[in-house]
């Protein structure tokens, strides 16, 4: 499904204001990245501190996630109050404050319920900046959104690094994250002045209703039509979370358990997927314009399903490294178009659709390990991952959903 062109005015001096918004934008995805990800190489050193089998470190970090799925929903009404930017903005710097908490834990349960705090900021944060990057690219009047998520990927890559460094010069974990926390609140404080001001539905244009074609209602009088695209975004979603995962959680047990690899090597599955991804986002925006949405998201599951079905089919080293390339690439414009889409289907409120397709793809990270794993349980890991393949096909039939391609101006 298309959206509306938004409402521009080429003698006007908003595109400069919208670049600016847009740089404000990526600084905030470039920061939400870099905060969780210097707290991970610290992990073992906090597990060790507080004395803690695997089994309760696993629950105690399951807390995160879970914390993101109890306050996700949360993200419209805080929108609608205090603006997208607010709580992009304001929600960095609490995250950040939170993140740096940790390194004051005592105890299991109060590490826990820190994570949960943090897991749900988040969340709101998420939603939040895709939201206002979404009011950016309406002016625009041309993709940019993926170029966000691709900045995103580059923070987590930079807060892994900076983590991993500080750990290897045992700087102490307080001062670490103090650091952190400073610099991206700093960050993110200064890119709040640049964000567009007013309401969040200032850059759309009203959807144009014929009062002759009668419209089938679902829940609480929203479209039929809106909740099955829903649905169907839905479903995209959890396809985009079971593909990403399985770089992280199985790509490297595929390397070592199945091929016998070192462990230096099996790491590589997961970096394969992850260069792949981001390299797709910074450049698949030009994609999408040229193409359209569904031609992209449409390519990209059979990408996925060929690239691991490969690997599958053939198992080897380079095989799996390509087919998980493949799958990284295969993706990487998946989420954001999905976002993008529920952003804006007609007859919901403002940001609903967004919170709805954000808080799926977290369930979908959350479901995706078990998942597999319970499939490489009953049968073998071989075919556990037999499961993103089916993903990637899935999300090639689900594609019609999407809009198709439109002439754009570039401003």
């Amino acid at each position: 499904m298309t959206s509306p062109e938004p409402r521009t005015d080429p003698g006007a001096t908003l595109p400069d204001d919208a670049r600016r918004a847009r740089s404000a934008v990526a600084a905030v995805f470039f920061t939400n990245g870099a905060l969780f990800a210097n707290l991970v190489p610290r992990y073992p050193e906090i597990k060790e501190a507080l004395g803690l089998s695997n089994a309760v470190y696993g629950s105690a970090i399951a807390a995160f996630p879970l914390g993101a799925l109890l306050a996700g929903l949360l993200a419209p009404a805080l929108i609608a109050r205090f603006r997208s930017s607010r709580v992009a903005t304001v929600g960095i710097v609490l995250l950040a404050v939170v993140m740096l908490s940790v390194s004051f834990a005592p105890s299991v349960a109060v590490l826990a319920a820190v994570l949960l705090v943090g897991g749900a900021v988040d969340a709101l944060v998420d939603v939040a900046q895709n939201a206002h990057g979404l009011r950016v690219q309406r002016i625009y009047r041309r993709s940019i959104v993926n170029s966000f998520h691709g900045l995103w990927s580059v923070g987590a890559v930079t807060g892994g690094l900076m983590g991993a460094g500080a750990a290897g010069l045992e700087v102490p974990l307080t001062i670490h994250l103090g650091i952190s926390a400073a610099l991206f609140s700093a960050v993110a404080l200064v890119a709040l002045r640049f964000m567009l001001p007013g309401p969040e539905s200032s850059e759309r244009v009203p959807a144009a209703e014929d009062s002759s074609v009668p419209v089938r209602k679902g829940l609480r009088g929203v479209p039929r039509a809106t909740l099955t695209a829903l649905a169907a975004l839905g479903v995209l979603a959890v396809c985009g979370a079971l593909v990403e995962d399985a770089g992280s959680s199985w790509g490297a047990l595929w390397l070592s358990g199945y091929l016998g690899t070192d462990g230096a090597t099996a790491g590589l599955a997961f970096v394969s997927l992850s260069v792949a991804m981001t390299v797709g986002r910074l450049t698949g925006d030009r994609v999408v314009d040229r193409l359209g949405q569904r031609a992209v998201v449409r390519g990209g599951g059979g990408l996925t399903a060929a690239g691991l079905g490969l690997a599958l089919a053939f198992p080897s080293v380079p095989t799996t490294l390509v087919g998980f390339a493949a799958a990284g690439l295969g993706v990487a414009t998946l989420v954001p178009a999905a976002m993008h889409a529920a952003d804006e289907l007609p007859g919901l409120p403002v940001g609903v659709g967004l919170t709805v397709v954000s808080w799926v793809l977290r369930v979908g990270f959350l479901l995706s390990p078990p998942v597999v794993g319970l499939v490489a349980d009953a049968t073998s890991l071989r075919l556990g991952l037999v499961v993103v393949v089916v993903a990637g096909l899935a999300t090639a039939l689900c594609a019609g959903v999407l809009g198709g391609r439109r002439a754009q101006p570039h401003l």
